[in-house]
């Protein structure tokens, strides 16, 4: 790989310094943002001159409008090229649906004056719909799970040979989920790497992630966001000590207390997070919850609710929460600490966004002490953990 760029050396920058067409920069003032988040600031340089990209980072650090904005850039540049626009010329591939289907709306919003299909290729969703609105408008941008895309490129209904652009995000949990064999039947079906752009995002290197990167790109960049400097700058992280057998009750005392204006509440395994957001319900809480058990449309609607806050708290797995962008969220409590630390930082990061202050409260009893230690050297700084107060 070639040199690293490491985001600490990074000035930010403006959207309004790059040469990005006019209707993108209006979308982009639309949604209030000028200045680059620090892997927006790393990569456009690159990525809007055509290099590969390897990113070290994290969903939450801007990485989505980083390769969405290269992808919607480079297709206007390139105008009439596929006038017939029978196939798509760009794909992201997503681990989960809900995060497919999160990049499948922020790429609406950033496009909407550009006018380029985008069309998400997902698991759980109506198979016959997804098929009859490909076929009726066949999409510039394709975002994909990798189940669902396999089975229209075996029945033919897509081709990927026209993509000039390809998005592999969070590699690692693609690694984690099993996908990489189907991963790599798609890849091998879109163009060869020397005439095609491949962004390449992945949470952690480990070694089979660099083979994956080392085979999948060219000469790529290195870019590297730190996972500390995500969230927790903007996070009041607090840890209560409690008991198993006292968890429910903590929480609900807390949640009717306190009363939270918008909050996110993880459990580590879905047959808790239902018995969770029963107690809470019992206790006169309103809450839904998320979690990989619930069809897609309900999950769906549930997530538009408490985007919209129709409902102020959702119960959610890590799988469920992965494609969680919710602005407002004032507080994450962590129900269960996860095993894995790139979790808890993901986690927590769904509060204190755009430099808003945001609160995490992660309730540690003798089932979750032994993740401690893997945490704070993760955090890289001890964790006080405290009686709580309420």
């Amino acid at each position: 790989m070639s040199n690293e760029i490491n985001d600490l050396a990074q000035t930010p920058s403006l959207f309004s310094e790059f040469a990005l067409p006019e209707p993108l920069l209006e979308a982009i003032d639309d949604l209030g943002f000028t200045e680059c988040t620090p892997i927006q600031s790393a990569v456009l340089p690159f990525s809007l001159s055509d290099y590969d990209i390897t990113g070290q980072a994290q969903t939450g650090t801007g990485k989505t409008a980083a390769f969405l904005i290269t992808i919607l850039t480079k297709l206007w540049e390139e105008g009439s090229e596929n006038p017939g626009k029978k196939f798509p010329r760009a794909l992201i591939l997503a681990p989960t649906r809900e995060l497919a289907m999160q990049i499948e709306s922020d790429g609406r919003e950033l496009s909407k004056y550009m006018g380029f299909t985008l069309q998400s290729i997902v698991g759980g969703i109506d198979y016959q719909k997804q098929l009859n609105s490909l076929q009726s408008d066949p999409a510039d941008i394709v975002v994909a799970t990798p189940g669902r895309l396999i089975d229209f490129l075996n029945r033919k209904y897509l081709s990927l040979g026209d993509i000039k652009t390809l998005v592999i995000d969070e590699a690692d949990r693609m690694l984690d989920m099993g996908f990489i064999p189907d991963v790599r039947s798609i890849v091998y079906k879109t163009p060869q790497k020397s005439r095609r752009q491949t962004l390449f995002f992945s949470a952690t290197f480990s070694e089979p992630v660099i083979r994956l990167a080392n085979s999948w790109t060219l000469k790529p960049e290195r870019v590297v966001i730190e996972p500390e400097n995500v969230a927790t700058d903007t996070v009041d992280q607090q840890f209560w000590l409690t008991s198993t057998k006292e968890k429910n009750q903590l929480l609900a005392k807390f949640m009717s207390t306190t009363k939270p204006n918008r909050a996110l509440i993880f459990a580590n395994r879905r047959d808790r997070a239902h018995s969770l957001m029963k107690y809470l319900k019992q206790n006169d809480i309103s809450c839904e919850v998320l979690a990989g058990d619930i069809p897609q449309p309900r999950r769906l609607a549930t997530l538009k609710r408490f985007k919209e806050g129709g409902i102020p708290y959702v119960v959610a797995t890590d799988v469920a929460g992965r494609g969680i962008h919710v602005e407002g969220i004032s507080h994450v409590v962590n129900y269960d600490l996860p095993e894995d630390p790139q979790d808890y930082v993901h986690r927590i990061g769904r509060t204190g966004r755009a430099g808003a202050p945001g609160i995490s409260i992660s309730l540690i009893s003798e089932d979750d002490a032994f993740n401690l230690p893997l945490l704070e050297e993760f955090l890289g700084s001890p964790i006080n953990c405290i009686q709580p107060t309420v």
